[in-house]
């Protein structure tokens, strides 16, 4: 927590986003700072904007930002004179803070040894990620820290690797559905903290499926949209689900025998909800324009059918920000761009979703 009286600390009045690798302008476009295509290239900064590295800080910005690794929600900026009293300031705040390499490398390493160890290692899934705030702090110069100890991501910098698969699933779109997961399994455990007792195990295992009941798990009925060749349902089969598989193509051969995958021929959006019947999650990865996913996802929603959605928003061409502005809209959901994700976001819709 702050001490408001250290005179060593100011609190800005905006935020900063860290952008992400590969789509920065589509950032710099949603916080209205001309460019010609790269964050170097930017032709005129706002007075109201500062630029380090990837991350981009603005004091008025837009009420929706969808683009970014992390919004750094509550950015100050410390004073101090030696590499122990950079790693006391952060220290004193809170334990967690993940590093972004932007200035004075090996000062910064120096003070990074000096804090709480985060790991760096790729995760093997299921993981259960750590309630605790997760801050994110970067050096300006020898003697100032930008940093935010709340940030829009409990994952250090706001990204996750995982032990790749290479060998089971069918693509590698199973790694969204991983990321998706592990997120709505991180939402899950903060609303039971603030609701009531959270059964300690791991919420994805389809054997403690009886202690999550609102994940994925053991008899969950699946729809799997666009689901060729089976990415996503080679990951809800692992968690024993029930699943929907729907495309015009088939799935793997292997999981085309499963007892519990239900494949149908068809395009998803034809289909009304009324002809699937009640499930537990909607899950779509299905190549088509943004409109034409939220109109069918509504159809859902105001059906009744279902409650809890996994979609990929993919984009054609420029971003569809006015599409995704109507996803954010909906209650209980959240716009998300994955670490796997590309030119693309991710929205997901739960009931313990804030």
């Amino acid at each position: 927590m702050f001490n408001k009286t250290d005179p060593r600390i100011k609190l800005l009045k905006g935020r900063a986003w860290l952008a992400v690798p590969q789509f920065e302008t589509h950032l710099l476009d949603e916080l209205g700072i001309p460019h010609t295509g790269s964050i170097s290239g930017i032709t005129k900064l706002p007075k109201d904007a500062a630029v380090y590295g990837n991350i981009i800080y603005r004091e008025n910005f837009p009420k929706d930002i969808f683009w970014n690794r992390l919004c750094m929600e509550v950015p100050f900026i410390a004073e101090f004179s030696s590499i122990s009293e950079a790693a006391d300031i952060l220290r004193s705040i809170q334990r967690n803070w993940a590093f972004y390499p932007f200035n004075c490398f090996r000062r910064a390493e120096l003070i990074e040894k000096k804090l709480p160890f985060i790991s760096k290692k790729e995760k093997a899934f299921p993981y259960d990620i750590p309630s605790a705030e997760m801050g994110i702090w970067t050096l300006l110069n020898e003697h100032q820290i930008f940093a935010s100890a709340k940030t829009s991501s409990p994952l250090p910098r706001g990204e996750i690797f995982f032990k790749e698969d290479k060998i089971n699933p069918p693509s590698r779109a199973y790694l969204k559905m991983w990321e998706a997961l592990t997120l709505l399994n991180f939402y899950l455990k903060k609303h039971q903290e603030k609701n009531g007792p959270i059964e300690k195990s791991k919420a994805l295992h389809a054997e403690v499926s009886k202690n999550a009941p609102s994940l994925p798990a053991a008899d969950s009925i699946c729809l799997d949209a666009g689901a060729c060749p089976g990415g996503w349902s080679w990951v809800l089969d692992s968690l024993g689900c029930k699943i929907i598989a729907i495309d015009r193509s088939p799935l793997r051969p292997d999981l085309m025998a499963k007892k519990n995958i239900e494949f149908i021929k068809h395009d998803a959006f034809t289909l009304k909800p009324e002809e699937i019947g009640k499930i537990d999650w909607l899950c779509s990865d299905v190549i088509c324009y943004p409109p034409r996913l939220y109109e069918w996802i509504i159809k859902w929603i105001e059906s009744g059918l279902c409650e809890k959605f996994i979609c990929t928003i993919k984009m054609q061409g420029d971003p569809d920000n006015e599409t995704v502005k109507k996803f954010a809209a909906i209650p209980n959901s959240k716009i998300v761009h994955l670490t796997v994700n590309k030119h693309e976001l991710t929205w997901l819709k739960a009931p313990f979703i804030y």
